[in-house]
């Protein structure tokens, strides 16, 4: 394909988001213990989703769905009764650095993102989740040079599969979905979102989990690739 435009997801897309989860998780089970709550690892995982289930049953649709600091601040509400605002803010912090200090971007990635820019092909990240944590992640992986665009669905107040999510950075590049491409993990926001707005799609499937039988029901992407370095061989 010929192409102007790459639209690219961020979280399992860029970098694997499993190892920076489980060291963020680790990091705050650490500190809630230091702030005297007596939780072993079983019980923060409960503790932790009690107040996910909370934030993602009252958000949903929205970027603050996925907000950690959201997170905790439910469970110890719902743990103890009272506020705890520092607590909740320490327990996000603790997370939030340890996944981000955990984070590593796959591989070929650094360098196929260089190649498009040589060759003129704008770049831009379309992110589900509020901007400030995308913007540190994105500060983190040293992909600030690499990148034209930066859109987060706070800033639309709509989250992919919403249209707004493709069509605004193409506006805000002048762009067409017919010069663009749109490349994600996630069948649902990024590739269902991306056919829809008129864009060709990859499903990047690093680990091969995407069987066909999980597709089914939904049109397929034009593209797959399982490593990232794959995608200067479509994007010509």
């Amino acid at each position: 394909m010929t192409v102007t435009t790459v639209l690219l997801d961020l979280d399992d897309t860029l970098y694997p988001y499993q190892p920076c989860k489980t060291a963020g998780m680790e990091a705050a089970l650490e500190e809630g213990r230091d702030l005297g709550y007596d939780l072993d690892r079983t019980e923060f995982e409960a503790f932790y989703q009690s107040g996910r289930r909370e934030v993602k049953r009252e958000l949903s649709g929205t970027a603050a769905t996925h907000e950690r600091f959201l997170y905790f601040k439910r469970a110890l509400e719902e743990h103890t009764g009272e506020p705890r605002a520092g607590d909740a803010l320490a327990l996000g912090e603790a997370f939030w650095q340890a996944y981000l200090e955990e984070m590593q971007l796959f591989p070929g990635v650094e360098e196929t993102l260089t190649t498009l820019g040589e060759t003129g092909v704008d770049v831009a990240v379309v992110t589900n989740l509020t901007t400030r944590i995308q913007l540190a992640k994105v500060e983190r992986l040293g992909l600030e040079a690499q990148i034209d665009l930066l859109l987060t669905s706070e800033e639309t107040g709509r989250e992919k599969p919403g249209s707004v999510m493709f069509t605004l950075p193409l506006a805000r590049l002048e762009r067409t979905p017919s010069e663009a491409v749109m490349v994600g993990d996630n069948v649902d926001a990024d590739i269902v979102g991306g056919n829809a707005a008129g864009i060709e799609t990859v499903l990047f499937d690093p680990d091969g989990d995407w069987a066909d039988e999980r597709l089914e029901g939904r049109r397929n992407p034009d593209h797959r690739i399982d490593a990232f370095g794959q995608l200067t061989e479509l994007v010509r």
